[in-house]
């Protein structure tokens, strides 16, 4: 069981009884590592089948359900996973510990891809809901306690171990659509969704394992509720859930139920939350006048990062689908199921990030400002688009176009991505509140909560259109001139930052 108090002078990471590293970091990263990488696996192969799956015939063992509709839905599930990181930041702050709210995350995921696996409607759509839960829940944490094995914001190695950890989200990303995708597409769809059962039933068990490589901050619950706080958090939720209950018994009672009745309001909630999370923690009496400062500037890269999200979570689903009808699925001979397009991303990540890292290693003082990076990885996911829009012209006499065109989209898209996420976790983790460091994690996440839904209410009002040339045209255009504007304003933003570069 979590304590829940830290020893003042307790060490940020565990030192290692014989001396052993990780690629020169913690081995506590190496359990983190590995877990995240399970988990990844267990998400990006149900995710590489889910529109698929989704858009499919009947007769072929899909739903049938419109493309626009698939498109949208994805996006909002996609959104809730990333929104449920909050009020997972919140348990790991507040209740369980950081520690034990991975483990119980991770189960409940395992459980989730095993409804998947069902081939039983309402438990699938129950199953969804599992991973949702389940992956907001160990977002948030698992992040954080990759921070804690390092010796402060300022500890030389952190970018570096934020970088190694991002690289087994991208070897679990790599492998699933390989062996997921395929049993899927080629076996059996719920064959392949309980593939993903079984990643995860592994990652669960190496990290309960490893645990012992952590931090002791780690098992800690910073800001354990109180009696009072703990009864009006189980009134509140109570309370949330009777009053979603009652209004969709009536909305089913009276014969108007459809998926919009479930796709507006989480997609709304994805976007007046955040507005939320950010108000409460700047009104926090807890929360000092410089890390208040900390917040405003952070609010700048949470902007940039729902834009590039917004953009870049399309690679399951719009980008999925023209690989599906549009793509080739044969190159230099070799023919392949239409979902491992989505290993492309990952396979890139693999052999770019460690170019990367070594270049911001070797530049030293002269390494380019976070907000810099920024700026580069909203350009680069804008330029990606307006290659995307090109690949769409080509295909537009119905003739299905080279997969060069979305292995290049992909391979522009990575260079972006890494020019922000792992920096964006990193940079969340050095302005984070000492009050809210899991819970920032958490709304660090929310970007992708935001960016998800706005587009998905663009599918929503505008259906097949917001993906056609036209929709990816102005997507990129966007993404680009965001990146121009964060560019320019980087003198403002820094000053907020402190002593964080």
């Amino acid at each position: 069981m979590a304590s829940t108090a830290a020893p003042k002078d307790a060490p940020q990471h565990p030192p290692a009884a014989d001396g052993k590293t990780f690629f020169g970091h913690p081995r506590g990263l190496a359990t983190l590592f590995m877990t995240e990488m399970w988990e990844r696996f267990s998400f990006y192969g149900m995710r590489a089948l889910l529109v698929l799956y989704l858009t499919a015939a009947v007769a072929e063992g899909g739903m049938g359900m419109a493309s626009a509709t698939a498109v949208a839905l994805y996006s909002v599930y996609n959104a809730t996973v990333y929104l449920m990181a909050m009020p997972g930041g919140w348990l790991g702050d507040r209740v369980w510990g950081p520690r034990k709210t991975v483990a119980i995350s991770a189960f409940v995921i395992m459980i989730g891809h095993a409804l998947l696996a069902t081939g039983v409607d309402a438990l699938f759509f129950a199953g969804l809901v599992f991973i949702g839960v389940g992956s907001g829940l160990l977002k948030a944490n698992i992040s954080t306690m990759v921070g804690h094995l390092y010796a402060g914001p300022n500890d030389p190695r952190r970018d570096g171990g934020f970088t190694v950890f991002y690289m087994g989200i991208n070897i679990g990303a790599f492998a699933a659509p390989l062996l997921i995708g395929w049993a899927g597409q080629k076996v059996s769809w719920h064959l392949g969704f309980g593939l993903a059962a079984v990643g995860m039933a592994l990652g669960l068990i190496q990290f309960l394992i490893g645990t012992r490589h952590l931090a002791p901050q780690s098992n800690v619950v910073p800001q354990p509720l109180d009696a009072t706080d703990r009864n009006k958090a189980i009134r509140n939720t109570v309370i949330a859930a009777v009053v979603a209950a009652v209004f969709y018994a009536a909305v089913v009672l009276a014969d108007a139920f459809t998926i919009d009745w479930v796709l507006w309001p989480l997609s709304i909630a994805g976007l007046v939350l955040p507005t939320y999370y950010f108000v409460r923690m700047r009104r926090d009496r807890d929360v000092t006048e410089d890390e208040r400062k900390k917040l405003s500037g952070y609010l700048w890269f949470f902007i940039a990062a729902a834009i590039f999200w917004m953009i870049f979570d399309q690679s399951g689903s719009t980008l999925n689908l023209f690989a599906e009808k549009s793509t080739a699925t044969d190159l230099f001979g070799i023919e392949f199921p239409t979902s491992w397009f989505q290993s492309v991303n990952p396979l890139w990540v693999m052999i770019i990030a460690p170019l990367l890292a070594a270049l911001w290693v070797k530049l030293g003082s002269r390494n380019p400002a976070t907000t810099t990076k920024f700026s580069f990885g909203l350009i680069g996911i804008g330029v990606s688009f307006g290659v995307m829009m090109l690949a769409i012209a080509s295909a537009s006499g119905g003739d299905k176009v080279t997969p060069l065109w979305l292995i290049t989209v992909y391979l522009l898209q990575t260079v972006a991505e890494l020019c922000l996420s792992p920096v964006g976790l990193s940079v969340t983790t050095k302005l984070a509140p000492a009050k809210y460091a899991s819970q920032l994690m958490g709304v660090w996440f929310l970007a992708v909560t935001a960016g998800d839904c706005v587009f998905a209410i663009v599918q929503l009002v505008l259906g097949d259109a917001a993906s056609g040339k036209t929709g990816f045209a102005v997507q990129g255009v966007l993404a680009a001139l965001a990146g121009f504007v964060f560019l320019a304003a980087r003198k403002r933003i820094n000053p907020l930052l402190g002593s964080v570069k």
